[in-house]
């Protein structure tokens, strides 16, 4: 009998048949290329590599005149070195608005910025094995990041948004139908949310069976592939224990016994159906605050936990960031508040002290 695959394991490999899918309308070097960078990266970094890939040559056979004539799939390295400083230039300004599907899309500079790298990436690959005579992704400029004040909710916001879920005001007559089968499993992901920092893609991974009250944590496979232990505190456990009472009385599809937190289909529920149920009760509890998301709460636990303790580091180790200069960009502004804070308190006279006396032969001069 087969092994029963985790989350994040079947989630691997189906990332892995999508990017094979679009591998098949994609030059045949790019193939090449996502399996030199195996090794290092993972299958959800090396789709969206392709994702990008396919959208920059789609971007030149339909926009750019010479390379109209053939399908992406049939260029070979020559084709692919002949693109232009210019080319990549012009393609950064289409990514600010264009169609698909008749839809409008719009990249700002993280978009631009995230693409532009794949494709340095790409062609820094093509360079090094000698298969383009020069790199031409260097001669173009990454974007500048603006940086953006964080989103986060007040204290009182927080404790707003738990009291809407538990008692179910402000809810539609068909939400509230709902309310009774999915109010504690609701509380117990926002509680998560808050209280640990948790990724929205960590969450919908977590099993029944990684859980451990004993210890006070459970084990979730983080961004980059790695496991880890989150610790919770009491508040969140009592949640937690709550919610499963009620989860284990539920009989789940199969496939989807393990899966903690379970969709009204009694699947394990969907990384978009979190975020629209996240944005429902963040928008009632926070009106003025919007596009309220997952990650908005993720900020609020960085930002209480920054507060506390005024240790970067911790911040960084618990978000499972690889980087602590992300972090440190994130709360770069809490950090300045932190050192404005620090002199007002230095004193250098006590504000009764008395003054020294003017020197008297300094006061006949002036």
């Amino acid at each position: 009998m087969a092994k029963e695959l985790s989350y994040s394991q079947q989630r691997a490999q189906d990332v892995t048949l999508l990017t094979r899918e679009v591998l098949r309308d994609l030059p045949s070097v790019c193939a090449d290329f996502l399996r030199a960078i195996e090794p290092t990266t993972q299958p959800l970094t090396r789709y969206a590599y392709a994702c990008d890939l396919k959208l920059f040559f789609a971007y030149l056979q339909n926009e750019v005149p010479r390379f109209a004539a053939k399908t992406p799939s049939d260029w070979t390295c020559a084709e692919l070195g002949s693109v232009t400083a210019r080319d990549v230039s012009m393609y950064l300004e289409y990514l600010s608005l264009y169609y698909k599907a008749d839809e409008a899309v719009t990249n700002a500079e993280l978009g631009k910025m995230r693409k532009l790298s794949s494709l340095r990436s790409f062609y820094h690959y093509l360079f090094k094995n000698s298969l383009i005579n020069a790199d031409i992704t260097l001669l173009v400029d990454m974007p500048k990041r603006h940086e953006k004040p964080i989103v986060r909710l007040e204290v009182d916001e927080v404790a707003r948004l738990l009291d809407l879920v538990e008692s179910g005001e402000q809810q539609t007559q068909h939400q509230k139908r709902y309310n009774d089968h999915t109010r504690l499993r609701d509380l117990a992901i926002l509680t998560l949310f808050l209280g640990t920092g948790i990724r929205v893609s960590e969450l919908v991974g977590i099993d029944i069976d990684d859980l451990d009250f004993e210890v006070g944590g459970f084990m979730v496979t983080r961004k980059g592939g790695g496991q880890a232990i989150l610790y919770f505190p009491d508040e969140v456990a009592n949640v937690l224990k709550d919610y499963l009472r009620v989860r284990r009385a539920m009989t789940p599809l199969p496939g989807h016994e393990n899966a903690l937190f379970l969709s009204l289909q009694n699947k394990r529920i969907s990384v978009r159906a979190v975020q629209v149920m996240v944005k429902k009760y963040a928008t009632q509890a926070a009106p003025l605050k919007k596009h309220l998301s997952p990650h908005k709460l993720r900020s609020t636990f960085g930002t209480n936990l920054y507060r506390e303790t005024g240790d970067i580091y911790l911040v960084a180790d618990v978000l499972g960031h690889s980087d602590v200069n992300t972090t440190r960009r994130h709360y770069a502004a809490m950090a300045d508040e932190r050192r404005r804070m620090a002199a007002r308190k230095v004193k250098l006279r006590e504000d009764d002290a008395p003054k020294p006396a003017r020197d008297a032969s300094m006061e006949k001069k002036e």
